[in-house]
């Protein structure tokens, strides 16, 4: 009997890691943090492995009890969450995930996720402006095929409003979606052409590598700074980039910065700046693109240094 509920608590637990990528992935696109994501998934696999013999047979679909638990777990951080959020100074970022550039074994569930699943900075950011609810019931449903009885029972309403928070998310999303990821040649091609003229103070070429609508966020948390505001606009951007640089930054730092994968796209790692007197003239910062047609459509400044704590500087 012992060696009965022992092979079955094995298999259960494989059947878990196997799942784990997808659920890391669904909390870390909730959320936007990946302590919370690991939180919420180890939340999920306790309930499971503290249900009876009868309770996990009565399963029908693991992965769907799965997701819709840590879907209710997220919606439970995210609520407690959202004063905090209120107060938050400039605009929220989710957590970026950093890993070197070039071939790296996959080290745990959110790298397997972050490479096969679309969870990249600028389809986050998108996800980050809807309501818990709307987040919630369009990622269960849309991204993993949970019935909206199910996501009703998740988000403490009924079927047809859980629905319409799917629904309402949609559209969002539809009339907010970031460009198609950009192979990785052509990003770093569009990127070595931006950074040059970025080091040499260039504005008039920024401009002309920028999309017109291009856009910089920023986020310091007011621990850091930062643009507080969207910057919107080739030339602003371009003038505040450049402004940036030459206020904080010489030559040499911007040369150091190392290139990286944030969320699979390509980024750069900044390191930070001490002053003349051996204080903190610039924070350590993580800052990722989106391209759009050939250029850059949108700069994303992570300088919060409460995100940046897993970054291997």
């Amino acid at each position: 009997m012992l060696a009965d509920m022992s092979s079955g608590l094995d298999a259960l637990t494989d059947s878990f890691v196997a799942l784990q990528p997808h659920l890391v992935g669904a909390a870390y696109r909730i959320v936007g943090t990946v302590g919370d994501a690991e939180d919420a998934v180890q939340e999920a696999w306790l309930r499971l492995s503290r249900l009876t013999p009868g309770e996990r047979a009565a399963i029908e679909d693991l992965r769907a009890w799965l997701i819709t638990v840590v879907g209710r777990l997220c919606l439970d951080r995210l609520r407690s969450a959202a004063a905090r959020r209120e107060r938050y100074v400039g605009t929220w970022l989710p957590e970026p995930v950093v890993r070197p550039l070039g071939p790296t074994p996959v080290k745990d569930p959110l790298d397997a996720a972050v490479r096969d699943e679309d969870l990249r900075l600028a389809a986050l950011v998108v996800l980050q402006r809807l309501t818990p609810e709307q987040r919630v019931a369009f990622v269960l449903h849309d991204a993993f095929a949970v019935p909206f009885p199910e996501i009703a029972e998740t988000l403490g309403c009924s079927a047809a409003a859980a629905r319409q928070h799917a629904s309402r998310a949609r559209r969002a999303v539809a009339d907010a979606e970031p460009p198609p990821r950009a192979e990785l040649a052509e990003q770093q091609r569009v990127l070595d052409a931006f950074l040059s003229a970025f080091v040499h103070g260039d504005v008039a070429k920024i401009v002309r590598m920028l999309h017109p609508d291009a856009v910089v966020i920023g986020d310091g948390g007011g621990k850091a700074r930062t643009a507080r505001r969207a910057v919107f606009g080739a030339e602003k951007v371009a003038r505040f980039l450049v402004g940036l640089s030459r206020k904080y930054y010489g030559r040499s730092e911007l040369v150091t910065a190392r290139v990286v994968l944030v969320n699979g796209d390509l980024g750069l790692l900044v390191p930070a700046v001490v002053d003349e007197r051996g204080g903190l003239a610039a924070a350590h910062r993580v800052v990722t693109f989106a391209v759009r047609d050939g250029r850059l459509a949108a700069v994303y400044d992570v300088v919060n240094p409460d995100k940046l704590t897993r970054v291997a500087w």
